[in-house]
């Protein structure tokens, strides 16, 4: 601080220009950009359209992409000139674009042209007094620039899905959950070849899941669930090689699970639960080698447990099968899956013992059997007992017991499961009735005492006769 009050003040400006300006040849283009009056003014008026007409964004916002920048509202430069390429309405910040009680589908938003990204959230909310559609207006405007689409938690927004949304080429994100949607699902969504997420969980779709959906081999994310979808499951979808996660579940769903779906090998989560699918697993998810988490809860799949091949998902984390109707003894090979931390195989037709080998899963922590017919004695260690606690479930198993005298504690015996009985043979040293407490061997048993008398006179009068 007092080597720079010892210079002199035109080498302090000289000093200050230097460190405070721009490089020399690095000029920011930004600066003094203009914004073309027909995009601010669509600009304006779709927000106007969406939140009020109280909004004066020309007196609030004079430089929108500028000095004075909107909540929820992104521009870049093409050719010189600012345009808007994100907007997002809805209650997202303490600031944000929040939409009044009569909003309608503004035409004047299909104006910006350049707009990559497109979000509702929480915006139509009156769907008793006011339902609104998706307006089936000029979304081909976006076709060459859109690549997100969001609508969230708008729970006035109703109608189907437009068909013209497969005109959007380049989209590569289509979220639309949560809102009251319904109808069948166009098939033109399989026109949308540059997705990579696609999300329509918790509306009201009804129909069957569209075939076109296998060509989108880019496809990383694919939910569908929370909706009325039914029929059975395309076999197109094993067409998408790339996907990540797939997530049907909460539908109505029938049929057999297609064994194209063995295709997906970087699939991590498969969720098709609470569904109506049957016909068995048999070779569907053996080459799942990825897979970690397989969900398929409360659908009547049936089928022996033995035969899937546990041993070769060598990646599960959770192995959700309750109310699968699935029959035969639990297989010692899912104790090969050391990456397991969730078992839920309870409220099936399971039968036998309970292997003892799967207390070595090192990473274990619920482990859901109860419900089934499951039967003999549990194997395991005090210290497997108190570990798990209240997330070891075997109870609902009548011919189930454990070992009550080799726990050290009562409060670690597993909760709803009998003390297995333990046979005491006695063996009675009365004259009068030694046969009660002896097992029998088939003939009437004599008691010990006579016998003994009678072999003791028989070997007196034989010394006597010698």
């Amino acid at each position: 601080m007092k080597k720079i009050e010892s210079l002199s003040f035109p080498v302090l400006v000289v000093w200050l220009l230097h460190f405070t300006s721009p490089c020399i040849g690095q000029e920011d283009s930004s600066i003094g950009a203009p914004m073309k009056t027909a995009e601010q003014e669509a600009l304006y008026n779709t927000i106007q359209d969406f939140v009020g007409k109280w909004w004066n964004g020309s007196d609030l916002y004079p430089d929108p992409c500028g000095w004075t920048p909107i909540q929820g509202v992104s521009c870049d430069l093409y050719d010189g000139f600012w345009y808007v390429t994100d907007l997002s309405i809805g209650p997202v910040h303490d600031n944000s674009l929040t939409c009044g009680q009569d909003v309608e589908f503004s035409p004047n938003l299909f104006a910006l042209s350049h707009l990559k990204s497109l979000s509702f959230f929480n915006c139509f909310v009156t769907p008793r007094r006011r339902p609104v559609s998706i307006s089936a207006g000029n979304w081909d405007a976006f076709a060459g620039s859109l690549e997100s689409l969001e609508f969230r938690l708008n729970s006035g927004l109703t109608g189907p899905v437009p068909e013209i949304f497969g005109g959007l080429r380049n989209l590569q994100s289509l979220v639309i959950t949560e809102n009251g949607l319904m109808g069948q699902l166009p098939e033109s969504i399989g026109n949308l070849v540059e997705l990579r997420r696609l999300n329509l969980a918790g509306n009201s779709f009804t129909g069957r899941v569209p075939g076109s959906i296998g060509g989108l081999n880019r496809l990383l994310i694919l939910d569908m669930s929370g909706n009325l979808l039914s029929g059975t499951l395309p076999a197109t979808l094993g067409g998408l090689t790339a996907l990540l996660k797939l997530d049907l579940s909460g539908n109505q769903l029938e049929g057999e699970i297609p064994k194209e779906i063995r295709n997906l090998k970087n699939l991590t989560l498969l969720d098709l639960s609470d569904n109506r699918l049957s016909g068995g697993l048999g070779e569907t998810i053996r080459g799942l080698n990825s897979l970690q988490e397989l969900v398929l809860s409360n659908n009547p799949i049936g089928g022996d447990i033995i035969s899937i091949g546990w041993q070769n998902l060598r990646c599960i984390t959770a192995l959700e099968l309750s109310n699968t109707s699935m029959t035969g003894g639990i297989p010692e090979s899912l104790a090969d899956l050391k990456s397991l931390r969730f078992l839920g195989l309870n409220d099936n037709k399971l039968t036998g013992d309970i292997p003892s080998k799967i207390e070595t899963l090192p990473n274990v922590s619920s482990i859901y059997l109860h419900g089934n017919n499951l039967t003999g004695k549990l194997n395991f260690s005090e210290a497997f007992y108190g570990r798990m606690g209240p997330r070891f479930g075997a109870w609902g198993n009548p011919g189930l017991c454990y070992q009550s005298e080799e726990l050290g504690s009562a409060s670690n015996a597993p909760f709803g499961v009998k003390p297995c009985r333990v046979q005491v043979i006695k063996y009675g040293t009365s004259f009068r009735d030694p046969a009660s407490s002896m097992p029998s061997l088939g003939f009437n048993v004599i008691g010990v005492s006579r016998l003994v008398l009678v072999v003791e006179a028989f070997l007196v009068l034989a010394l006597q006769h010698f």
